[in-house]
């Protein structure tokens, strides 16, 4: 873990650096381009936590990309996963055949990532793959399969880079461990 001068009060440290996250979005885009090539991707990015990953994801494809989103609620105002998902805003664009690549912010029990999964198969997608900035496997509840993860994280609570806290934290460059004393933790 580093430590920066630019860091947040709120935040205990650095986990994954602003330079760390911009070289792995490289990689990723240049894998997903490779293995995509030759064929339209239908990115689906989940509201609003994987935002910004996934503005910086497309930028890096190569191959032709129709963007869409859908917004999830399954934490409330929780620091974690109630289980119970809630569809905020439905994607706009018919998956139907397509191939299509959902991107997640964080994958940590999988619920919310096995309700979408199933719904976008029951949409007959051509095919389906997942994208995950962060994995928190430690959190696991069900079974997930994420074909492209960013970083594997430990069970903190992890903010930044499109994660928020009560909406907060969501701009800042890297990924950072909260205080446990702002979300009420240990």
């Amino acid at each position: 873990m580093s430590h920066t001068t630019d860091l947040h009060p709120d935040i205990e440290d650095v986990l994954i650096s602003a330079d760390q996250i911009r070289d792995r979005v490289r990689e990723l885009g240049e894998q997903i381009s490779r293995e995509y090539h030759g064929r339209e991707l239908h990115v689906v990015s989940v509201l609003r936590g994987a935002s910004i990953f996934t503005a910086d994801l497309i930028r890096e494809l190569t191959v032709p990309t129709v963007l869409d989103f859908i917004a999830v609620s399954s934490y409330g105002s929780n620091t974690r996963s109630t289980g119970v998902v809630r569809i905020l805003k439905d994607l706009n664009e018919n998956v139907e055949s397509a191939h299509v690549l959902l991107v997640e912010d964080i994958v940590d029990t999988g619920l919310t990532l096995n309700y979408l999964s199933n719904m976008l198969r029951d949409r007959k997608v051509g095919s389906l793959e997942v994208c995950a900035l962060l994995d928190k496997p430690e959190r696991r509840e069900v079974e997930t399969h994420t074909r492209y993860v960013g970083f594997t994280v430990p069970d903190a609570f992890v903010v930044g880079y499109g994660l928020d806290y009560n909406q907060r934290y969501r701009g800042l460059p890297y990924i950072g461990m909260l205080k446990p004393e702002v979300y009420g933790g240990r």
